[in-house]
């Protein structure tokens, strides 16, 4: 099978596996461009409440493919930087299932999800200090928001790999567990995601990603809604709520 970005959507849940095997699953030209678009068509299907990003195989992405990079590095950057930007304005929550090597680009990947959960014996990098290659501002901020500066600056400076534990503690990761037990929890967290509330995830994620402007819209959708009252009524009645705002089918807007 060719490299490609495969994906399926079952029980709200839209999982994107990154195929690309014989290489560790390395993104080519054609994987950056692809995804997108295919991003774009997720986020504008209402059968989709959450995102989850992951690799075939046991390892999560290793990167740009360097044969990508030698012919054309400038283009393959721009690429990965709008593939990177497109999964950060996804408008549902997004959840990266790492397994093994979570390196370069695919590092880059994981950051611009909401949350990463990751399996024992993951190893993450960020590396293009091995490549003399400028990595982008975005990234960076995006890469310095989780870590800090200073976790941010070892891993770009020296381009050294880091353990699960490590990307624990420094907040890269947000769970780990057993490597045979990563794919049963993910299940059972986005059972839990696409069962609350989109109006609260979708406020939510636009202030946490520093969007604090639009207080009085998000108000006006709230008050719009009726999700406020059905949660009190679920709460009060000892029942599951039965939330009705759903995100526009736009593509990135709200």
């Amino acid at each position: 099978m060719e490299p490609q970005l495969l994906h399926r959507v079952a029980d709200s849940v839209a999982t994107v596996v990154i195929h690309h095997p014989a290489k560790r699953n390395a993104m080519t030209a054609g994987m950056w461009r692809a995804l997108p678009p295919l991003l774009d068509a997720l986020a504008a299907d209402p059968a989709v409440r959450a995102l989850v990003l992951t690799g075939e195989g046991g390892t999560f992405c290793a990167g740009a493919d360097i044969s990508t990079l030698r012919r054309a590095p400038g283009e393959a950057q721009g690429l990965a930087v709008l593939a990177e930007e497109a999964l950060a304005v996804f408008p549902k929550p997004t959840l990266a299932a790492v397994e093994g090597h979570c390196v370069g680009g695919g590092a880059q990947l994981a950051a611009a999800c909401d949350l990463r959960f990751a399996g024992e014996g993951a190893l993450f990098g960020v590396t293009p200090a091995k490549l003399g290659i400028v990595y982008p501002a975005s990234s960076t901020r995006r890469l310095v928001s989780l870590v800090g500066p200073a976790t941010a600056k070892y891993l770009l400076f020296s381009g050294e790999l880091i353990n699960a534990e490590r990307a624990l503690r420094t907040g890269l990761v947000d769970e780990l567990l057993p490597a045979a037990e990563l794919g049963d929890r993910v299940a059972e967290f986005t059972r839990t995601l696409v069962s609350r509330s989109q109006l609260t995830q979708a406020a939510a994620k636009e202030f946490a990603d520093g969007r604090t402007d639009r207080d009085g819209h998000w108000a006006g959708q709230a008050a719009g809604s009726g999700d406020t009252a059905e949660g009190v009524a679920a709460f009060l009645e000892r029942r599951p709520p039965r939330f009705s705002w759903t995100a526009p089918t736009g593509v990135h807007g709200y």
